[in-house]
């Protein structure tokens, strides 16, 4: 079992600081890519994120007829708060905030949490739109979820441990990306699907008028909009260790490995994602079920196999 140390109180701020830098990184090539699609300079595409989140920080907020206030303000602050539990798991280097023996099912479980965030930033403002959107994530959260459940079986199934730390020392002859490709796939996918960004952006789209984001306005839009990129970071942050390799690596040391193996995967799930049309729920939903399912159930026998 590889030795990591658990850090002191003081170093609290690690996690939630370089989960933010990558979201930030994050949000700034989707705003780059944005403000090329629409022909602005170079410079207007580099500040995009800034004067956004200046101007919606400054903008007032808007609140529905018989808004359900205490619940949507649960859902619009609880995506950054989720975002930061899901990478407290992960270790940086020989540190880690918090050494779960459980770190996959601990990520696993933040996951189904945004189940209900989605659901919840539809169902507060007491709008059709917003309401539509989300009962429209919940209906094709299960077509993510068993997948993405058996995506994260496979790499615990090869190391023989829920432990992240113990997952990427298992990886040290060979990335469990490179054997799982499949499981590593459907992760990437999901990741995205849960942050409801780009092809599968069905809580928060323009065919509904933007979905949870139609009433939503000021820090509250802010807060929606910063916790997609954060768990679209968070998710980078963990495919580090379950499928890369965690902080290995020549020349650079162990933390420095880990951010850059983590920007290189935010950078796909941010452009490839943030450039692809939206798929049909529906149609989604069939691929779910019919494709990624039993891929992901035979990657996990696979691994099994491997693992025996």
């Amino acid at each position: 079992m590889p030795e990591v140390t658990t850090l002191q109180p003081w170093w609290a701020a690690l996690a939630p600081v370089t989960l933010l830098t990558l979201a930030a990184a994050g949000a700034a090539m989707a705003g780059a890519q944005t403000a090329r699609r629409r022909g602005d300079g170079p410079l207007v595409a580099a500040t995009t994120p800034l004067t956004e989140t200046w101007r919606l920080l400054r903008q007032r907020r808007r609140v529905p007829v018989a808004a359900d206030r205490v619940l949507w303000h649960v859902a619009v602050g609880g995506l950054p708060v989720v975002a930061v539990l899901m990478a407290v798991v992960v270790p940086l280097g020989s540190v880690v905030l918090v050494d779960s023996p459980v770190g996959v099912v601990w990520f696993n479980a933040m996951d189904v949490m945004l189940w209900a965030l989605w659901w919840l930033a539809g169902w507060g403002p007491n709008s059709t739109h917003s309401l539509v959107a989300g009962h429209r994530f919940l209906g094709l959260a299960l077509a993510y979820e068993l997948p993405l459940m058996f995506a994260l079986t496979s790499p615990a199934i090869a190391a023989h441990s829920l432990r992240l730390a113990d997952v990427a020392s298992a990886q040290q002859g060979l990335w469990f990306a490179v054997w799982m490709p499949v499981a590593f796939g459907v992760y990437l996918l999901s990741a995205v699907a849960f942050s409801s960004w780009g092809p599968f952006a069905v809580a928060a789209h323009s065919d509904l008028a933007g979905g949870v984001l139609a009433e939503t306005s000021g820090v509250d839009r802010w807060l929606v909009l910063a916790g997609r990129h954060l768990v679209l970071a968070a998710a980078a942050l963990v495919a580090v260790p379950l499928f890369l390799g965690g902080g290995a690596g020549p020349v650079l040391g162990p933390v420095a490995w880990t951010l850059v193996k983590a920007l290189v995967v935010l950078a796909v799930l941010e452009l490839s994602a943030g450039r692809a049309p939206m798929i049909r729920p529906e149609r989604f939903a069939e691929v779910g079920w019919m494709v990624l399912l039993p891929a992901t159930v035979l990657q996990m026998l696979v691994a099994a196999g491997g693992a025996s």
